[in-house]
């Protein structure tokens, strides 16, 4: 059973943003939880807090069950762009210079790999 965990309008831009997610897609969360917390990122601290929340929405979802002794692993982990406030910067000679502050939503996906091997051998 998946567990899914959102993070929307997250004031960070998007590139920053993967380069975190990057390091965790497809780990253990227990790993993943260790990379994240020696990751010298500020979206690492927001990640993890994500994290987090996706394993405790797999707790509410598998009653009884433990993460450790189920072997969660982040399934899929994605950054989307999100909203962009746009605003103008003077500039010399009566111009303006244009600034774009972006945002994004991620998106993880928590699962069992218990689950992964059972649907492989039926």
């Amino acid at each position: 059973m998946e567990a899914v965990a959102k993070l929307n309008n997250c004031p960070t831009s998007p590139r920053k943003m993967r380069l975190v997610v990057d390091l965790i897609r497809g780990q253990r969360v227990e790993k993943a939880l260790y990379i994240l917390k020696y990751t010298n990122k500020e979206a690492a601290i927001r990640v993890e807090k994500l994290l987090l929340s996706a394993i405790k929405n797999w707790e509410s979802k598998n009653e009884g069950q433990r993460p450790e002794e189920s072997e969660l692993y982040v399934k899929t982990i994605s950054v989307d762009g999100g909203r962009q406030l746009k605003r103008l910067r003077p500039a010399p000679q009566g111009r303006g210079y244009r600034i774009r502050k972006r945002s994004n939503h991620v998106t993880v996906v928590v699962d069992s790999s218990k689950n992964l091997v059972e649907a492989q051998t039926n």
